[in-house]
């Protein structure tokens, strides 16, 4: 069986080791790769939530390090001799993200476990964000009391301690866990965050952790399930935040401190506007009805209308004339919307042979519809010609 090098020290970057074994992977999903064990490695398997690390064996690329029967699979792009010795180097980058993540993640699940009784039932660290779901409902307000507890943790720089029981000694502690444990016991103690099972790899101490940052909380299956960021993830997302900011203030010509505010009166005043178009649209509706001949069928192509402006616009002429109306507004280029109907009656057979010669799409109620059509102005006016004879 393997050594476990990243048990005893995770921040080993480089080692030799012996290859035991060497074979072309069997899964579809790695065709082409090899399968190699060593007697011994610091390449951590996938597990707990934790990506398998990635790096080099000599010259050979490992893609991904996973575990099958208590045996570490390293999977790499090009067979190696059993029974020589190799050098393996982890993608050390890589691997000190995960740590800090993963310790960050330790920090933030103990905390809300000590403040609200909750379990962290679901852990994945994807390669942006991590995610952990939780078996009870917390606001972003909450979190974020959380998130600054966390944050003094880090900043507090105390020593991430690990330690290994047998189960009949680590039955008598007191530590978080996700399911039962048998044999030798590995936990984890954060001391004033948590005490938690685990075989991850971790950072020694909780200040090279730098920065935790929760970035959303939503319902998920009962609880709720939080986005987070640590470490150098966490300085890249507040970056590119930073960036977005600067380039809002700059467009609004205001401090970046007072952006929200700035966008809060634009939204304030997009709403007045909207409802003063609303007065002027239902003005000119209003007109536009008020002009066609009572009884008769019509159709009309209207510039620059909203959807719900095509509509009030159909409505009003149905209302008022009491024909057959519809009207368009759109483009050549992006194709058009409708709506279109009449009162009391049942244009569905109209319609159905509308779509078929303006390549549209669409429906609703027996006297009124709504839809769009991949035409130009032209074949609308040419259709309806048509259909007026």
């Amino acid at each position: 069986m393997t050594t476990r090098l990243f048990d005893k020290d995770p921040y080993l970057k480089s080692f030799d080791a012996r290859i035991v074994s060497c074979a072309g992977s069997e899964d579809p999903k790695r065709a082409g790769l090899y399968e190699i064990i060593l007697d011994q490695t610091a390449f951590y398997p996938e597990g707990g939530g934790q990506a398998g690390d990635t790096g080099m064996l000599g010259e050979t690329v490992v893609t991904d390090t996973q575990e099958r029967g208590g045996e570490i699979i390293h999977f790499t792009n090009a067979p190696l001799a059993v029974g020589n010795t190799v050098t393996g180097t982890i993608d050390w980058e890589a691997r000190f993200d995960r740590m800090q993540n993963h310790t960050g993640e330790h920090i933030v699940s103990g905390l809300i476990h000590e403040a609200y009784g909750f379990d962290n039932v679901g852990f994945h660290m994807g390669s942006d964000v991590l995610t952990i779901d939780l078996s009870g409902i917390l606001s972003m307000e909450q979190l974020r009391v959380i998130e600054e507890k966390a944050n003094q943790v880090v900043w507090n720089d105390v020593p991430v301690e690990t330690a290994v029981y047998p189960d009949d000694e680590a039955a008598s502690l007191t530590f978080r866990s996700k399911k039962e444990l048998h044999g030798l016991v590995r936990i984890v103690t954060i001391p004033g965050a948590d005490v938690c099972a685990c075989c991850g790899t971790h950072v020694r101490r909780t200040g090279e952790i730098g920065l935790i940052r929760l970035l959303s909380a939503e319902h998920f299956r009962g609880g709720v399930r939080i986005e987070m960021v640590c470490g150098k993830r966490a300085y890249s997302y507040l970056s590119r935040m930073d960036e977005q900011n600067h380039l809002i203030s700059v467009a609004l010509s205001v401090p970046p401190e007072k952006t929200a505010s700035a966008v809060e009166r634009i939204r304030s005043e997009r709403e007045a506007l909207s409802g003063e178009r609303a007065a002027l649209e239902r003005r000119l509706f209003r007109v536009i009805a008020d002009n066609l001949p009572k009884g008769e069928d019509c159709f009309l192509i209207e510039p620059g209308l909203t959807p719900d402006g095509i509509r009030r616009l159909a409505v009003e002429i149905m209302e008022t004339t009491g024909g057959q109306c519809f009207v368009f507004s759109g483009t050549d280029a992006d194709g058009y919307r409708y709506a279109g109907g009449k009162t009391g009656g049942d244009v569905r057979s109209f319609v159905k042979e509308m779509n078929l010669n303006l390549k549209g799409r669409g429906g609703g109620k027996p006297f009124f519809v709504q839809g769009s059509a991949a035409c130009t102005e032209q074949e609308i006016a040419a259709f309806f010609k048509k259909a007026d004879k």
